[in-house]
């Protein structure tokens, strides 16, 4: 626990301006970002004594060592790079909202020439036009199915559309008049993208016009006796009626805003935001948080409006934001939200009428979306906290691991073999800190060399990571456990390959960058998937890196036994044991995600062509050679000139094709079983090993190598 007087500022060095500041810990760690009209007064209140401060406060600056600020021109300025630097770094004690579900979007995709009608989730893509959130993606293609009798705007995959132009054949839509069929040319580009714009208007709540000019031509039509066609205006005028009548008017004037309600106790808050789009409820959604700052209910109204809007611009931002309470001070939030729709953005709480009794419904559902939280997390929350205490008594820990990665080895008959890092945080799975590695030491199958390969590459970067940010202690001897090079990390999900057992590539490390690291940081327990000897690997592992600070543990999945290294027999967890139940998870987490990469780096390969071994040939040029020639049979026969007359392929780079392809052996052919007829080769095609699912067990530790078979 860091004394806060420790790096508190000497008096008159904190500028009296707006401005942004970040408090960070002893890694270098940014862990709490904030704003302030004046960076004196606001930075110098958290510098009093401790027993005034709120606890969460406290807990706040005694886990900081050092704060710096950034002095902007306007509060709306540090508004914007507040929300950015909260974006960016992640700060542990900063509030944040988090969907707790990923909400169903309708999506229209008008970034391509024939737009498609869709449900989309997760990251917002550019040129595509987005209406919801939906509660549930059944409700937008009842809504779709009902309006697609009025705009046939095309709903297939691009899989479906190009077969289907083609083969010059429609998907059953264009058939019962439910899609327009662009893919066969009944409509030109223009007018299908004519009709994704009427559907687009519709959806955005301009439809009274379009219903009164819908009923205007089904006047017209039975005037001149059209009545074939009278009736299907009819029918199409019913389809939208009722496809409004799923979402009710609730203001008569056809305002745009967005409701936003809080509930809170001290622990938690609750956010429920209702999307009001021409009168009528458009979408819903919901965030629960953890209140790890002091905060009021202004604050949070402020927290929401960064989540719901810092991405945001031009209608997506309504011109009427109604809330529980106003942010203080509410200027720079309401200038912000200005800038971003670029118009002009009323930031208010309903006084009376409609929109007052609308946001007393937001309201209730706010409370019972945090009655039904706090329901689900209490029991939740005992559980970890008793599973982490379980398992630091069994294994004799001084405190609880708060922080457990666990490894496991992967690998299909000693093909292939790649290893996974999992964490897990307070019992919760933290997915953006997981690796994977390739075993690249040694070739063939060794669980427990694998195992000593992959601890000791993870730690030598954490060494490393350590000496970097200063906290290596001096005198301490560097030349074993931490090289003078650092290792290559991973990014989330990608291989943390490094070259083991020499020197590893040199990356540049910013001192002032409090990003995550990708091994800068602890465990308190290593967990890894198997028995005594991977566990004694482990061991060895930190051992030769001189960590001696670290608890290993394995758990071997026959009798779910719990190894650790310098015991003759294991530590039996109860059945029943939280801590048991934990370690289970965690361990079948890393089994997972190592299969999960194993599998993908197989398919890889059986993929994989001749071309491939070509050095410098990217994907793009290889599908211009295909292209060209037709096949990988036809390039091989080329010569280099006309190699050469493939655009972006030079003299070099042909003679090179030219040798790797007369290096590479060609297929045998393929024989017709019926008649022992052989058939043309043509290598163009996926090579004969992805013409179906490979059968065959993936070993997933020494201990169990039936745990990964297909399934």
């Amino acid at each position: 626990m860091a004394d806060p007087s420790s790096y508190r500022p000497k008096p008159g060095q904190i500028p009296d301006t707006p401005g942004v500041y970040k408090f960070r810990d002893e890694h270098r760690r940014v862990i709490y970002v904030g704003k302030a009209k004046s960076l004196r007064q606001r930075l110098a209140s958290y510098f009093q004594d401790l027993a005034n401060l709120h606890p969460r406060t406290r807990t706040m600056v005694t886990t900081a060592a050092s704060v710096e600020w950034t002095v902007v021109s306007t509060e709306v300025e540090a508004l914007q790079l507040e929300y950015s630097w909260i974006k960016e770094y992640d700060p542990r004690f900063n509030v944040k909202y988090r969907d707790d579900k990923s909400y169903p979007y309708l999506a229209v995709t008008m970034n391509e020439e024939f737009p498609r009608v869709q449900v989309m989730r997760g990251h917002k893509k550019k040129g595509v036009r987005y209406f919801g959130p939906y509660g549930h993606a059944w409700a937008i293609r009842d809504t779709v199915d009902l309006l697609l009798r009025v705009f046939p705007v095309r709903t297939c995959s691009a899989g479906v559309f190009k077969n289907a132009a083609r083969t010059g054949r429609p998907c059953l839509l264009g058939y019962i008049g439910k899609c327009s069929a662009p893919c066969v040319g009944r409509v030109s580009p223009e007018e299908h993208r004519e009709l994704a714009e009427e559907f687009c208007d519709f959806m955005a709540g301009r439809t009274g016009t379009y219903i009164r000019r819908q009923e205007q031509q089904m006047a017209e039509a039975a005037e001149e006796m059209e009545y074939e066609r009278a009736a299907r205006l009819r029918d199409d005028i019913e389809a939208l009626k009722k496809a409004m009548e799923k979402s009710a008017v609730v203001l008569a004037d056809a305002t745009d805003a967005d409701l936003i309600a809080v509930a809170e106790d001290e622990l938690e808050a609750a956010v429920q935001i209702f999307h009001v789009r021409g009168g009528r409820v458009r979408g819903q959604r919901g965030w629960v948080t953890d209140k790890v700052e002091a905060v009021t209910t202004g604050d949070l109204v402020e927290h929401a409006t960064q989540q719901l809007y810092g991405e945001e611009t031009g209608d997506s931002v309504p011109k009427e934001v109604l809330v529980p309470a106003l942010p203080d001070p509410v200027e720079p939030v309401q200038e912000w939200l200005t800038a971003r729709r670029g118009s002009n953005v009323s930031l208010r709480i309903p006084q009376r009428g409609d929109k007052k009794a609308l946001m007393e419904t937001v309201q209730r559902n706010a409370l019972q979306a945090l009655a039904l939280h706090k329901t689900k997390r209490a029991s939740d929350l005992t559980t970890r906290s008793r599973a982490l205490e379980e398992i630091a008594e069994a294994l004799d820990l001084d405190s609880a691991p708060l922080r457990i990665e666990c490894y496991d080895i992967s690998h299909l008959q000693g093909d292939d073999v790649v290893a996974s890092m999992v964490v897990f945080e307070d019992g919760l799975q933290r997915k953006s800190e997981y690796r994977r590695f390739q075993i690249k030491g040694f070739a063939g199958q060794d669980d427990v060399r694998s195992m000593h390969e992959v601890i000791t590459r993870r730690f030598r970067r954490y060494l490393v990571e350590k000496e970097k940010t200063g906290e290596w202690t001096d005198g301490a001897d560097t030349s074993a456990e931490a090289p003078s090079s650092v290792a290559t990390g991973s990014e989330p999900g990608r291989d943390a390959d490094g070259t083991p057992g020499g020197e590893v590539p040199e990356i540049t490390f910013t001192e002032d960058d409090g990003r995550p690291k990708r091994f800068a940081y602890p465990p308190q327990l290593v967990v890894v998937d198997g028995g005594r000897p991977q566990v004694a690997a482990a061991k060895r592992a930190l051992d030769e890196l001189g960590i001696d600070d670290i608890a290993v543990c394995g758990l071997a999945k026959r009798l779910e036994e719990v190894w650790l290294p310098d015991d003759e027999d294991p530590v039996v967890l109860p059945r029943s044991s939280e801590g048991l139940y934990l370690l289970q998870r965690v361990r079948d987490e890393a089994h997972r995600f190592a299969i999960t990469y194993q599998r993908a780096k197989r398919a890889k390969r059986f993929r994989s062509g001749p071309l491939d071994d070509v050095p410098g040939l990217g994907e793009s040029r290889k599908q211009a050679l295909i292209k060209h020639f037709g096949s990988v049979k036809k390039l091989r026969s080329a010569t280099i000139d006309q190699i050469c007359e493939v655009p972006g392929i030079g003299r070099k780079t042909a003679e090179t094709i030219a040798v790797a392809l007369a290096q590479a052996a060609p297929a045998a052919p393929a024989v017709n079983t019926a008649t022992g007829e052989i058939m043309e080769d043509d290598e163009d095609a996926a090579p004969a090993t992805t013409a179906g699912p490979v059968e065959e067990p993936v070993t997933a530790g020494a201990s169990d190598e039936r745990r990964g078979q297909e399934t």
